[in-house]
């Protein structure tokens, strides 16, 4: 019987099929969100809330309720529950397999392989020991079953590891990549171990041929799909031309392949999970096609079909048919293993030369079990290589010790430790005519224009050089685990690393222009967008650059205007976390973005064109003694024209002196008559100076709209003094915390501006006017 005729026809909607699958589908959705809320203070991860969301409706609790058990989950229903969680089930190993990177393989060092051993090896060593002795000192049942959970304890999987680490927002970290590394060392090395232990203990006649047989099928399934399948899949990719969606058939194609491999796989004597999984990492990771299949599947398995199967677990784990004993005999082997896997980390971390506090770390992440492991513990069950009571114990063992492990890590994990320098790296503490170093941060083709002009606009000659790190920033789909690719100019494979050719052409052009004044290092950073600006960051540090240029989260053109909030919080981050100089880049010019734009020439507003009018608005403070000293660089090019405009406050307005805006007003002194004096010995009439008396906010906006045309590029402070009367009322009307106050009046929505906006943000140390910080801290707040 599948659909019920209603509740007043008298008949009860669960005693039918389709009613109480949805029932079922509702009911687990709903207890993972209710764990979720409760375990959210807490920073689980995911996978802990939705099996203990599973164990909840089982029978360690709900389900010792008799009633409820027979309502909800009836003997009968038991099997269309196991085929929705079984099909879930291959959709999420699926999609595990094209989130890997099979090509990662050929980039771990001797570093992760030497963690990746040890960690397996001692944590064998540490349970095998333990059960020996247990084997001698106790005569408890679950005595026969305690090799098996020695070795299930013992392994570790990547995705497991990799989507963990990705939630915790760690997976971009120092000790986060090495971690990752090393846990697909050790899942390879103790994959091998527990396939060969599984078809060992098969017993009866002809068990050996049957081991044969098996990896015999093994090894042709898997060289089927990498042979055959994926060339063809490659093959059709390459057919779909750069840029374009790819068709819906041919999606769907991939998808009903998903079935065939898992009945292939079953057919031939393999567990139902390894044909998704093995054809799954077949298909290329990343857009066009991994993304797309991750788009399409991730949230369907992720809340619907996946919280069926956790219930499915939840309704065989009956902790109550556990005693001490059984607990302490099977607990006593987990433990040593979960200790050994730790200090086999930690150790050989320690050996490889990666910090104490980093050592400790990796050793937790190494500790992490998830689903993969939850479907070994079934597979053992179901071999009858352990019983109920230890499946039991190792499933709320993975509970138990992935939580601890998570609670620990985030104790020990400081991200700020990772963003210092140790001196100051803005432009003013550069000494004239040394090299600048800069980070250029894209997200697209249309980013590229305006840094061009800027970077042509900032003087490169051989004598002061700028090395370029161009980071092109891609939202991390269809992996699991981010990456960062180094290219050479050139030589760059869009399909490989989400980089479209143009973007790279047009900074090779740039550097063959300026050969010798310009270095450009090409990167691809992909990563969600939740930890991008670690990204950002840890490249800042490592290049130990002086200015990093990343564009505003709007686009402005002649027409229209977009935004993307993830890149606003991207934004935000970054100005949070980055210890130089930032400038954010807001692009009001028209667009023309002609053919030689994409390859790689400047726009029409080019310097070289003409004239070219550079503006430094001057209020005072640190941000704007930055601006002025980006301004000062400009104006060594022969066509710029640098105008700076001074506020000065009436005289008669009200102001509260004090010893920080005295200070303040100094060093605003010593910058400005440093380059005026300059520009007057050298006879350089390309420099203007503007003082325009203000007496409120309302004469801060008018002299705003009046010069906001005048000029191509026009640079900024991003933070002043917040109790000046030259900002009153001004806060009011803000839109864009990342621009501060000045900033956004210039790119306001209804602003008929087309100049190039740059909004320069000073590293800004503790000794710094706390005025100039709070405005920033207030801001940043609500981000």
């Amino acid at each position: 019987m599948f659909h019920s005729r209603g509740f007043f026809r008298d008949s009860n909607p669960l005693d039918f099929s389709v009613p109480l699958i949805l029932a079922q589908l509702s009911l687990s959705s709903t207890f993972i969100l209710f764990t979720s809320r409760i375990l959210s203070p807490l920073g689980q991860p995911s996978m802990v809330i939705h099996i203990l969301a599973g164990l909840v409706l089982g029978p360690s609790f709900l389900g010792r309720f008799a009633g409820f058990a027979e309502l909800v989950y009836p003997y009968q229903s038991l099997m269309v529950l196991d085929t929705f969680a079984v099909f879930g089930c291959m959709l999420y190993f699926f999609l595990i397999g094209v989130q890997v990177d099979p090509w990662i393989l050929s980039k771990i060092e001797r570093k992760p392989i030497i963690i990746g051993i040890s960690t397996v090896l001692l944590a064998l060593v540490f349970s095998v020991v333990t059960t020996f002795f247990m084997m001698k000192l106790s005569h408890n049942p679950t005595i026969p079953y305690l090799g098996p959970v020695a070795i299930a304890s013992s392994v570790l999987s990547f995705p497991i590891v990799a989507r963990y680490l990705t939630e915790l927002k760690m997976a971009n970290t120092e000790f986060g990549r090495v971690a990752l590394a090393s846990s697909l060392v050790s899942n390879a090395f103790g994959f091998c171990m527990i396939t060969l232990f599984v078809l060992i203990h098969e017993d009866g006649p002809g068990s050996r041929m049957k081991m044969v047989k098996t990896v015999v099928t093994g090894i042709s399934f898997v060289a089927l799909v990498v042979f055959v399948v994926r060339p063809i899949i490659l093959w059709a990719l390459q057919r779909n031309p750069e840029g374009e969606p790819l068709k819906q058939s041919f999606i769907y194609l991939v998808l009903v392949g998903i079935m065939i491999s898992g009945f292939i796989g079953k057919a031939a004597g393999l567990n139902i999970f390894y044909g998704p999984l093995v054809y799954g990492i077949a298909i290329p990771a990343g857009p066009p096609l991994g993304s797309a299949l991750t788009q399409k599947l991730d949230f369907i398995t992720s809340w619907l079909f996946m919280p069926l199967y956790f219930v499915k677990n939840g309704l065989v784990i009956d902790i109550f048919q556990v005693t001490i004993g059984d607990y302490l005999t099977v607990q006593s082997v987990i433990l040593t293993a979960y200790i050994g896997k730790f200090l086999g980390a930690m150790l050989s971390s320690i050996y490889a030369g990666v910090t104490l506090r980093e050592s400790a770390q990796i050793g937790l992440v190494m500790d992490v079990q998830g689903v993969l492991e939850l479907g070994l513990f079934k597979m053992l069950k179901r071999n009858s290589a352990i019983d109920e009571k230890a499946f039991v114990v190792l499933c709320a063992s993975m509970l138990i010790g992935t939580g601890c492990c998570t609670n620990i890590l985030r104790y020990l994990y400081d991200p700020s430790r990772r963003h210092t320098f140790h001196k100051r790296r803005t432009l003013l503490d550069l000494k004239p005519d040394s090299e600048l170093r800069l980070l250029a941060c894209v997200h697209n083709q249309e980013n590229v224009p305006p840094i061009i002009n800027l970077l042509e606009s900032l003087n490169p000659t051989k004598r002061s050089p700028i090395d370029v790190c161009l980071l092109h920033l891609v939202e991390l789909v269809g992996r699991s685990h981010p990456l960062l690719i180094p290219h050479k100019l050139g030589s760059v494979n869009s399909a490989e690393t989400c980089t479209p050719k143009s973007i790279i052409n047009a900074f090779q052009i740039l550097q063959q222009r300026y050969y010798g004044a310009i270095t450009v290092h090409p990167f691809t950073a992909i990563s969600p967008y939740a930890i991008m600006h670690d990204e950002v960051c840890e490249m800042a540090v490592d290049r130990r650059v002086s200015l990093v240029i990343f564009p505003f989260h709007r686009r402005f053109n002649t027409t229209a205007e977009s935004s993307s909030f993830n890149i606003k919080t991207v934004n935000d981050r970054i100005l949070q976390t980055l210890p130089c100089t930032t400038a954010i880049v807001v692009d009001r010019s028209p667009t023309i973005i002609s053919s030689s734009a994409t390859t790689g020439a400047a726009s029409s507003s080019s310097y070289e064109d003409g004239p070219f009018g550079v503006a430094v608005f001057f209020i005072g403070g640190p941000d704007d003694r930055e601006a002025l000293a980006i301004g000062s660089r400009m104006v060594s090019q022969p066509n710029i024209h640098l105008t700076i405009y001074r506020l000065i406050l009436k005289e008669d307005a009200i102001s509260i002196d004090i010893v920080d805006s005295n200070m303040e007003k100094k060093l605003d002194n010593e910058v400005m008559d440093e380059i005026l004096v300059k520009s007057r010995n050298n006879g350089d009439t390309r420099v203007s100076y503007v003082e325009q008396v203000v007496r409120d906010g309302t004469g801060t906006v008018a002299l705003i709209r009046a010069i906001e045309n005048k000029h191509e590029v026009i640079i900024i402070g991003r933070r002043h003094d917040t109790t000046s009367p030259l900002l009153g009322g001004l806060s009011d009307w803000s839109e864009d915390s990342e621009l501060g106050t000045i900033g956004d009046m210039f790119a306001l929505v209804d602003s008929n501006a087309t100049s190039t906006i740059l909004v320069v943000k000073n590293h800004i140390t503790h000794s710094l006017s706390s005025r100039f910080t709070m405005e920033d801290i207030g801001r940043t707040d609500t981000t």
